[in-house]
Order: C-alpha cells, then structure tokens, then sequence
C-alpha cells in the first residue's frame, strides 16, 4: 500500500511548475525544430515526402561548398583562438601582469560585444576606403583586406578567444601547484611542463571554450554577411534561401537549418567523448604561485597581452569615435557634432524603444522562469527535471537564425499567428537566452545548504512560503548575474532578430546591419555606441553582483 501511495503523483505547485515549463518547452522549442524538421523532407519540385533537399545539397557545389566553408571558418577560428585564449590565461595566471584585474574586465567586454560591430568597425578601418587602407595608400602600399575568409576568421578569433581565455584561467588558478613543483623537481623544463602536465589537466575547460567558440562562429549571420563578399557560409545561405526576394525556398531552407543544428550535435558529442576520456579530477591545496616578474622580463611578458586586449577593443573604440563623426552624401567630412544622435533619435527611435522594451519583458519572463526552473532543478530532482536541463540547454544547439525559421514556420497560421508581433521577438530572447539565468540560478543554488530551508520548515512555516521568502530571495543575487549576462545578449541579439522583425518590430542590433548595408557609417556608430554603453553598464552590474567573479554558462 505504501508502495502504491509514493508511487501517485504528488500535485503540487512543483508539478505544476514542471507541467507548464515543459509545454512551453515543447510549445517553442521542441515544436518550431519539429516544423523545421518535417519541411525538410518535402519540395516545391517533388510531391510527397521526399530527401530531395538534402540530395540537393550535397550534389551541387554552390551547396555543399557552404558546408565546407563554415567548417574551415569555424575550425581555423577555434584553432587561433585557443591558441591565443591559452597564451593570455597562462600568463594572466602565472605572471604580475599590470592591471591584471582591469584588463580582465576588458577581455570580458571584448566578448560581450555583438562579433558584428566588430566586422563594421574592421570595415571601416581596413575596408576599401577605411582609415588605415587610405594611410597605407598615401605611402604607396596596400593594407591588408578585410574581405573573405581571412578577414572572418580575424574578426572572430579577436572576438571570442575570450571563451577559451574565461574557461582555461579558471581551471590554471585550480591547479594544485605540487603538480608542477613534481615535475620540476623530476628535471622537467618549463614548455615540457606546459605541454605534459599543465595543457592536459585544463583540457576539458579549454575544449569546454573551444566548443562555445565553433558554435558561434558556425551560429552568427552578421560578421560573414558583412565581410564575406561571396564567401557565403551556412547562415547567411540559410537567410538568403529563407528571406531573399530572388531565392526564397522555406523547405531548403529548412534542410540547411537541419545541417547546421547536425554539425552543432556532433561537435558537442565529439566534446563529451574527448572529456569523458580525458577528466581529471584534484583537490586545491596549494594554488599556484604567481611568479614576479621585473624589469623587460615583465615588459615582454605583458605586451603581448596588452596588444591582443587592444585589437580586441579597438572595434568598441572604432564605433564610439564614428559614431561623432558626420560626414555627406559622398563621404566626405563636415564636423564633429552630435548629429548623428540627433539622428537616431527622430528616424530610428522605434527601434532603440522596441530593443528595451522587448529585452525588459523577456528579462522579467527570465528572472520569475529562471527562479522556478533552478529550484527545480537543484532540489526537485527527477526524470522531468532531467527533460527540462536537457531542452533548457537546447538552444545551444539550435543557432537564432534556425529558432528564427523555426518559429516562423510554426506560427505563422491559425490557431497561433505570431510572426510579425512583438510576441515572437520576446519569445525568440526568452528561449535563447534563458539558460544564462538558469545556469547562474543553478550555481548559486547547489552552493546554498538546504539545512537552511528545513530548519525553517521545521519552525512551522509552510514550504511555498520557505520558498518565497527564504530561498528564492536568497537566490537572486545568483540569478540575477545571470539575468544580466541574458540583457546583454538581447540587446546584442541579431541572428534571430534579422529573421522575425518586421517593419514595427525593429531593433537596435538590425537598424545597425542596415546602416552598414546603407553604409550610413555615423548613424550606426550612433547606435553601436548605444549597444557598447547598454553592455559596459550591464556588466558593471554583474561585477558588482558577483563580486568580481563572471562565469561563462
């Protein structure tokens, strides 16, 4: 009888939670990737179910050569930026490096910047009338392009080594330094050192920054829109087949959506089977030392450092500078002023209201969700639980142009008519940008003793009001760090915004990718400057929340 009863359905108000966090799971992300799925197997050309599409697209060269593409950007980006991530946390650990604390919070910065105002930026420096292009012209030499796939991969290695740069210093500074002292002692030299004993025991973080690092390259629509002149890689295919007056085909579009979220599944398990053989697991009893450096010793360690840190902020400097800089119809340059604001302002308003508006409804969504979503999963473990970490952390996989598609597709016919709303725009934020805040919540939560909930249940008071009182009070600090990191990428967001927006539903983050396109280079300073100011503010926020210590979800 016992047996019987523990095995009935507790219905509480964490059943409940369960209930409606997996139907609006299954509702917006399970649903929209379902709809993409099943188009993906039927043609405009052929009837019926059919794997037209994908034989389309790894029989014909202007296809397949897009897969080819993304991969050689994605891995020789990951490549550089583990190469470059590794160096800086190594000797940002290992070394005084002046400013050590600052130059981390710029580092931070670097990565919180959309990868997009960095192409515009590059482009106005290196492009074919950019700033140091002309410099270069005037002495009779040609500067280096910006344009195709090396200007790609510059962009995105400068943007997001900071991933690899995050993980990796975390687990240096976990190291237990007899480790190394051993090795020493045995006669190892110093690189021997690294490469045998340091680099494989920090293996799962730097691969755990690698995988963020391809995914993002193999997610983003703008750096290689802007930059690639015909170096067309997944995502921009994706937006040309889908959104191109001259091409538009949802069903391949929906093929190359599938493609790519293949690609994102096979790179996170290649990650797991490499950790999986390769965990190691020890206890901190001894940090390492930082060793001190004086003189050009220190000179030569920290410039490398203050170099990498400087091109990687240069596109923020770049973008605040253009952003006062008018200039005419044909490019020429009238003043330094405000007019660009000015601007902005009367022609482009809507869309800085909607970037704030919608981004604060999603963040109130995320911040009550992400509170329910932590507990449940920290406290109120269970087979559901388990469903919903794991759709929770989907949109990993899924990049914003394909969830774009994805709620297009699902939601563009009755009984649910969504696209084109402002409702889709918040819906596309929360489910991108949720796993931030659960995260964070998560973290805080399993640091939390749960002594400090029983004691107060003990006294009597009822475990809803415990919940509401006590914990979830005493998680905010956690969840809202994350909050802040999720505003961050909302108001960045453009991937899945330059697929759902319409004339009404505008945001900063398209206003600047049409400025770019217009080559209206003052006005998206403007509003790229906008951007950089709403991020510095945030994280400022988030440092103050946690005290110094940012973690990458």
């Amino acid at each position: 009888m016992t047996g019987r009863t523990n095995r009935k359905i507790k219905l509480d108000f964490w059943f409940f939670v369960k209930a409606f966090v997996l139907i609006a799971l299954c509702l917006f992300i399970i649903y929209p990737f379902y709809t993409i799925l099943t188009k993906s197997i039927f043609s405009s050309k052929v009837e019926g179910v059919t794997l037209y599409n994908f034989n389309r697209f790894f029989t014909k060269p202007y296809y397949y050569r897009t897969l080819l593409r993304s991969l050689v950007i994605c891995s020789l980006t990951t490549l550089f930026s583990c190469i470059v991530g590794v160096f800086v946390a190594y000797v940002m650990t290992r070394f005084n490096i002046p400013g050590k604390t600052f130059l981390h919070v710029l580092i931070i910065l670097s990565l919180m910047s959309p990868p997009f105002i960095g192409a515009y930026s590059w482009i106005i420096l290196l492009g074919r009338n950019g700033i140091v292009a002309r410099a270069f012209s005037a002495i009779g030499l040609t500067a280096p392009t910006i344009y195709g796939r090396n200007g790609i991969i510059f962009v995105f290695t400068l943007h997001l080594f900071p991933y690899v740069y995050l993980y990796t210093s975390g687990a240096m500074n976990s190291i237990d330094a007899s480790l190394e002292e051993a090795a020493e002692n045995l006669g190892m030299n110093k690189l021997r050192r690294i490469w045998t004993i340091t680099l494989p025991v920090v293996l799962p973080s730097i691969l755990a920054g690698c995988i963020m690092v391809f995914m993002t390259c193999l997610a983003d629509f703008g750096t290689p829109m802007l930059l690639g002149e015909g170096y067309t890689v997944l995502p921009v295919l994706v937006y040309n087949e889908y959104m191109s007056e001259s091409a538009t085909d949802p069903y391949m579009a929906s093929t190359l959506s599938v493609i790519i979220v293949a690609c994102s599944m096979l790179m996170l398990a290649f990650q797991k089977f490499v950790v999986d053989k390769k965990n190691y697991t020890m206890s901190t009893l001894r940090p390492p030392q930082e060793t001190k450096l004086t003189g050009a010793k220190r000179f030569f360690a920290s410039l490398p450092v203050f170099v990498i840190i400087f091109l990687a902020l240069l596109p923020q400097i770049v973008v605040v500078c253009q952003s006062f800089v008018e200039r005419s119809f044909s490019g020429m340059v009238q003043g330094i002023n405000l007019n660009n604001y000015r601007a902005i302002l009367s022609r482009l308003g809507s869309n800085i209201f909607n970037t704030y508006f919608f981004s604060v409804i999603a963040i109130i969504f995320i911040v009550i969700i992400g509170i329910l979503v932590s507990y449940v999963l920290v406290r109120k473990k269970g087979k559901a639980a388990s469903v919903i970490d794991t759709l929770i952390m989907f949109p990993y996989v899924i990049p914003g142009s394909v969830l774009g598609i994805g709620l297009i597709v699902a939601f563009n016919k009755p009984p649910v008519v969504l696209v084109g709303t402002a409702a889709i725009m918040i819906i596309s934020y929360i489910v991108r940008k949720l796993p931030y805040t659960v995260r964070s919540g998560s973290a805080f939560l399993y640091q939390m003793d749960p002594s400090v909930e029983e004691a107060s249940i003990n006294l009597g008071v009822s475990p809803m009001k415990t919940f509401f009182t006590m914990t979830a009070r005493m998680m905010l600090p956690g969840v809202m760090s994350g909050a802040v990191l999720s505003w961050i990428t909302c108001i960045n967001e453009l991937s899945s915004s330059i697929m759902l927006y319409s004339g009404k539903t505008s945001t900063i983050a398209v206003a600047i990718y049409q400025e770019v396109v217009r080559m209206s280079d003052g006005t998206a300073g403007a509003l790229a400057t906008i951007l950089s100011v709403s991020t510095v503010v945030s994280l400022l926020l988030v440092f103050r929340l946690t005290k110094g210590k940012v973690k990458v979800v």
